[in-house]
């Protein structure tokens, strides 16, 4: 690590609204990196100043030593070009790689000393835009020190299965188009703040939802949604089994708990089959940390028999490992890297689509949670399996034990947010080793303003203008007149740079040797003294000749 090295980031990281993977992990990455604290500074650059004031009082309330010091700076995003000039940033770390990551990349490429690593994370990767939004990360201008970080080994596969399709299907040319690198890093879970209950608090936490001693308290945590979490229904349809098969249903006990609303259809619908059956049944429905903390105490076994693409990793999985608690899941995504079958939990096989075109079709026309539910009601996770699965784990509490210490072990071994923030700071260091890469051109899929838009004026340019002080300019230059600058220009426009200007051009001055003397004289990029010259032009200061 550079002593001096500056963390940047463009994101905010905290985010409110509904409980998601994404909010919850974004929020603890960050926390875990500040905790930590490996960096000089820490430079957010948020979109708005309505979310930078946000950012600002999270921060100072959960980090207020570190935010007392000075090192943590929220800056205005317009700051962000001259930041990058004049500041030895160590890399930009974004929450999602899917937004800004290249375009940071090129600004980063065109105004910094140094090509510092720009990195974003993955999260859901099923909106019918994700393609679209990775055909971005496609540029004459890839660093081999930035990266996409992929949190799980399916995830990874799918990023490079959309890659690919985007290169085969638009032609792209890998010379001059290379792909991005694509890193492996997990998410984590805080195992300091989650461990296995002690005796007092897990028969306390079994007393408020009212579990028998007898029972075996099977958990489903997470969103109560068919249509982008998981369908509830083949769950149920394997409790059938495992009643039939001679599990008593006085030993088993269903929690629910998870964002929904009472009146929601899926949860009525549940209630009533989960009576037919004789299965015990609660639904907590938005529990807060605290609630969900005793809802883990009070579990025996986590069960996520997940069907949707939506799901990336499965942090819920993270948490009851944490917790001591074996899970009995669907063989999907990231639950597989997180659980080792037999020995920390047990996977129930699955079985999706092999050609799902007519969905894709539909895809960008149709609202997500439509063309994930038509995915998802095709993707057959094995009941059979869940069935066999919950009974083992029901009848045998030695297993659940075994499985729960194992889980807690392969927890504090691989996934801790602690390890997390160590694997990114390993792979930024490790990505500055990286060759910088060829000097990085325009981005296709950024717009070239002057180049389209050069219809629009009566003329592009300075070149072959006589331009001179106006008598406002006159005023302005003595301090008799005061000019108004909006606050979305003070960056490119301020008092000094404008008398500045104004000493130049006392006596007539060709346009584009105007702006030269400008750039030199104040220190500008060429770009922004031409900004300076046009605007002094608008507001009346400086005149044609």
């Amino acid at each position: 690590m550079r002593e001096t090295g500056i963390f940047g980031t463009l994101d905010p990281f905290y985010e409110g609204g509904d409980v998601m993977g994404r909010k919850v992990a974004n929020a603890a990455f960050l926390k875990a990196l500040l905790a930590a604290d490996p960096f000089a500074a820490y430079h957010f650059f948020p979109p708005s100043e309505t979310v930078a004031g946000v950012l600002r009082r999270d921060l100072s309330r959960d980090f207020p030593d570190l935010v007392a010091s000075g090192r943590v700076a929220v800056l205005h995003r317009l700051e962000l070009p001259q930041m990058l000039q004049t500041t030895r940033y160590h890399c930009f770390h974004l929450s999602d790689c899917l937004l800004s990551q290249p375009h940071l990349a090129r600004l980063r490429s065109l105004h910094a000393p140094e090509r510092f690593p720009v990195t974003g994370g993955i999260h859901s990767l099923s909106r019918s835009d994700t393609p679209l939004a990775f055909a971005q990360h496609f540029w004459p201008g890839v660093c081999p020190r930035d990266a996409v970080v992929c949190t799980s080994t399916a995830g990874r596969a799918t990023v490079r299965a959309m890659l690919d399709d985007l290169r085969r299907g638009l032609g792209l040319d890998p010379a001059r188009l290379p792909d991005p690198r694509l890193e492996l890093i997990p998410l984590g879970v805080d195992a300091s703040a989650l461990r296995p209950a002690t005796p007092e608090a897990r028969a306390a936490a079994r007393a408020e939802i009212g579990a028998g001693e007898g029972e075996t308290v099977f958990l489903a945590l997470g969103r109560l949604e068919h249509h982008s979490k998981m369908d509830l229904l083949p769950l149920l349809r394997a409790f059938q089994r495992a009643f039939a098969s001679g599990l008593a249903q006085a030993a088993a006990h269903l929690v629910l708990a998870g964002w929904a609303e009472e009146d929601d259809e899926i949860v009525r619908i549940v209630r009533a089959l989960a009576a037919n059956l004789g299965l015990r049944l609660s639904v907590v429905l938005k529990p807060a940390q605290d609630r969900k903390l005793r809802l883990l105490a009070a579990a025996d076994v986590l069960v996520s028999p997940s069907d949707n693409c939506q799901e990336t990793f499965g942090l819920t999985l993270l948490e009851a490992g944490a917790s001591g608690l074996p899970v009995l899941a669907s063989d999907w995504d990231g639950y597989r890297d997180i659980v080792v079958h037999g020995e920390t939990g047990l996977l129930a096989p699955t079985v999706g689509p092999s050609d799902t075109a007519g969905v894709d079709a539909l895809s960008r026309l149709v609202a997500d949670n439509q063309y994930h539910l038509l995915l998802a009601q095709r993707t057959a996770v094995d009941v059979a399996a869940l069935a066999d699965g919950l009974v083992r784990l029901a009848c045998d509490a030695d297993l659940r034990a075994r499985m729960g210490a194992a889980a807690r072990a392969r927890i504090e071994e691989r996934f801790t947010w602690d390890g997390v923030v160590r694997g990114h700071l390993s792979l930024w260091e490790r990505l500055w080793e990286e060759p910088a890469g060829n000097p990085a051109g325009e981005h296709p899929l950024q717009p070239h303003f002057a180049r389209a838009f050069a219809g629009h004026p009566t003329r592009s340019g300075l070149s072959g203008l006589t331009i001179r002080r106006s008598r406002s300019g006159e005023a302005a230059w003595r301090g008799q007149e005061h000019p108004l600058i909006y606050a979305g220009v003070s960056h490119v426009v301020t008092p000094e740079r404008l008398h500045g200007l104004l000493v130049l051009a006392r006596a007539p001055l060709e346009g584009a040797e105007l702006s030269l003397r400008a750039a030199k004289r104040l220190s500008l990029p060429a770009e922004e003294a031409e900004a300076l010259v046009l605007w002094a032009l608008k507001q009346g200061f400086l005149e044609f000749s």
